[in-house]
């Protein structure tokens, strides 16, 4: 009994300062996405270029917050992909253990890790280690690009990031992310096409990034760095009518992370079936 106490405590504890610190990590998703598809959709004019998460990143970094910025990123960053691991892991959303289950907490474990690494990436950028073109992600960022270089491996993740597009669109047609939002109904009235438009733009960049990694590894794989989201709204950028889909695509991803703000103060963070 005098043991049960203090570790409910402690629980509750952990409880109180996971919430917002997670909150956060959607919150610092969605800045990224936002830069990312106000710049695509700029590119599609010919007033800018596409950019990746590190990219953009540079840009957050470079707005005049500088070092303090920097590590307030890095840390709702490391805490968003703290919570996937924690979702991937303790299955909160209570996806099963059946084959769809865990396909879906496998893309939740690649999302932790791959956020793990932008986490790396922008303390190496706190630090003032590397360069100011977004180029150089530090050691784990070089680490992925040589394991992705590999054919399985390259063929592997391509796969998964086109049924992770997949997911996506099935997810926004489906309207599955409300399951896990505590709003009104007047409030999902207003996150449904928002939420729908945003996951199906994400959907469609991780598939064309799949589809390009996936050649890549048909090819024999290597070659530098995998392609990520700058090549992906590259290529839809050179396909016919492509400035007209680029900057589709572009305002899609804007609402994507309007999707992430609202999952910032909306989503059901139940971190307490994991302690």
């Amino acid at each position: 009994m005098s043991t049960t106490v203090p570790r409910d405590r402690s629980a509750s504890q952990l409880r109180r300062w996971f919430r917002p610190l997670a909150r956060a990590g959607y919150a610092a998703r969605g800045l990224i996405y936002l830069v990312i598809g106000l710049f695509a959709a700029l590119a599609a004019t010919g007033a800018g270029q596409t950019m990746g998460s590190r990219d953009a990143l540079e840009r957050l970094m470079n707005t005049g917050g500088g070092v303090a910025i920097a590590w307030l990123l890095a840390a709702a960053l490391a805490f968003h992909a703290l919570w996937r691991l924690v979702q991937a892991g303790f299955d909160t959303d209570d996806h099963g253990v059946d084959a769809k289950g865990l396909a879906v907490r496998g893309g939740l474990l690649v999302s932790g890790v791959t956020y793990l690494a932008l986490t790396a990436y922008t303390i190496s950028r706190a630090r003032g280690v590397g360069g100011g073109d977004g180029d150089d992600g530090g050691n784990v960022a070089r680490w992925l690009a040589a394991f992705v270089g590999t054919t399985f491996a390259g063929a592997t993740i391509a796969a998964a990031l086109v049924g992770a597009g997949v997911a996506h669109v099935v997810k926004a047609l489906r309207e599955r992310y409300a399951r896990h939002m505590e709003a009104s109904p007047s409030m999902m009235r207003i996150v449904h096409p928002i939420a729908k438009v945003g996951l199906i733009a994400r959907g469609a960049v991780f598939a064309v990034a799949g589809f390009m990694l996936g050649l890549n590894a048909l090819r024999g794989g290597g070659g530098g760095d995998p392609p990520g989201s700058a090549e992906a709204l590259q290529y839809i950028q050179d396909l016919p009518f492509g400035a007209l889909l680029l900057a589709a695509t572009g305002m899609g991803l804007v609402l994507f992370a309007a999707y992430s703000f609202a999952e910032a103060l909306l989503r059901r963070i139940n971190v307490e079936d994991a302690v």
